[in-house]
């Protein structure tokens, strides 16, 4: 194409826009551009079931499009079920039949890392963006010669929430925590609640307990190590505080029920709690729910540790990577992450970015909880991106409710975890 026929082309692309529909369940932009990009996406944003999320993305999409005419998006929606849709991302994309572009979970990074299937999308992200990046995102979406090979555009973490009312001050240590919760049992409250059912929010919200002691669940390889050495003596310290917690009743024996962070929610609003280790996003729906004077108590704080030096706490959140060696793909699904997805869309959702410079960019992150959320984020722990990780989460799950139910010791029940998760690991 010429010069002028492209500029005319280029002319004409907003009175197309106008005729054509930019945005559909499966595309963005026009249906005849002479460039496709395929790019799989969550439900999360785009296609939504939140109708105002939704609409916001769809603004964000055609704007992004309009800018460039000739392209389309192709988009392919990932299903729930996040471990099986990435094993097949990946099988797919080493098979040479994966998308362009796709959402990687931040758990997944580091498998498709390794598997060598993410290409460098460093025309788009400078030094100083991957500079600017919390230091365990910075590692994970880079390699050993400074390529980007993701951008992880948002996360979460895990919080200790209080109330003033009950408790003044905040915890810094296991021991202040254990402490603080006796004193609001004596008051006639819970002192502290947490995940203790069987669910992976159980063994993410606990391994902060761990990772702030320097534990490993895995070796550089891969393989279980949390049962060895250094690591089984830091395991069973993190064990025995939560089990002191519940044999002390400081914390309720119901814990070993909970599997829903939503149980924290409807205790704050009771009035029934004093503490509880929650997520960051929980704040804003506190803040929703509660009643303006009952909200005014609550205020969150790093999460304790075995002393007021040692801190960590369990990150996730979600990444955008280019599967295609195509330079002008790469490039493509590199801005899709910067300007719509780590800015005004992450502003939007109020979700927590993963560089420090976007908490001041925009409103959306002017309230204090967000100078807290930073600051915490620079102990941030991600899980490992192992292939043995699931079932190691699955048996510190059935590890924490044997012991804080008291069937098992803490180290029969580590012992009894370790050969399962061996095991498993054999048989990969």
């Amino acid at each position: 194409m010429t010069r002028p026929i492209l500029i005319a082309a280029l002319a004409l692309a907003p009175a197309m826009a106008n005729a054509q529909e930019l945005v559909t369940r499966n595309r963005v932009g026009l249906p005849d551009a002479p460039n496709t990009l395929t790019f799989r996406l969550t439900a999360y944003d785009l296609y939504s079931s939140d109708p105002a999320t939704s609409e916001a993305f769809e603004e964000m999409f055609r704007d992004f499009i309009e800018a460039r005419p000739d392209w389309k998006i192709e988009t392919q929606l990932q299903t729930g079920n996040i471990g099986q849709e990435q094993a097949r991302l990946l099988q797919q994309t080493r098979a040479g039949r994966g998308p362009d572009c796709a959402m990687i979970d931040s758990s997944q990074l580091a498998t498709f890392r390794d598997a060598g299937v993410l290409q460098p999308m460093n025309a788009v992200f400078s030094d100083e963006d991957v500079a600017d990046l919390f230091p365990y995102v910075r590692e994970a979406v880079t390699d050993e010669a400074g390529n980007v090979l993701a951008w992880w555009w948002f996360t979460d973490l895990r919080v200790l929430y209080r109330d003033t009312s009950v408790v003044p001050e905040a915890p810094q240590t296991w021991e202040d925590t254990r402490e603080a919760a006796l004193a609001a049992v004596e008051a006639g409250k819970e002192g502290i609640l947490f995940n203790g059912g069987r669910w992976e929010g159980t063994a993410f919200d606990w391994l902060g307990n761990f990772w702030a002691q320097g534990g490993r669940l895995v070796d550089d390889e891969g393989g279980p190590v949390f049962a060895e050495g250094e690591n089984r003596a830091k395991f069973l310290e993190a064990v025995a505080y939560y089990q002191d917690l519940v044999e002390s009743g400081a914390a309720p024996r119901r814990v070993t029920s909970i599997t829903d962070y939503d149980a924290f929610n409807a205790a704050a609003a009771a009035g029934t709690a004093a503490m509880f280790v929650g997520g960051n996003w929980q704040y804003g729906q506190m803040r929703n729910t509660l009643d303006p004077e009952a909200f005014e108590n609550w205020e969150v704080s790093e999460l304790p540790g075995p002393t007021a030096d040692q801190r960590a706490t369990g990150t996730g959140g979600w990444s955008i990577a280019a599967l295609s060696d195509d330079p002008e793909k790469a490039e493509l699904c590199g801005e899709i992450g910067k300007e719509i997805y780590a800015g005004p869309g992450n502003a939007f959702q109020g979700l927590l970015p993963t560089s420090e410079a976007t908490y001041d960019e925009y409103d959306a992150y002017d309230g204090p909880e967000f100078d807290l959320f930073a600051e915490a984020l620079q102990n941030g722990v991600a899980r490992p991106g192992a292939a043995i990780y699931p079932e190691i989460s699955n048996q510190i799950q059935i590890l924490l409710g044997n012991v804080l139910s008291g069937t098992s010791t803490p180290e029969e029940a580590l012992d009894a975890a370790a050969s399962a998760v061996q095991a498993a690991y054999d048989r990969q």
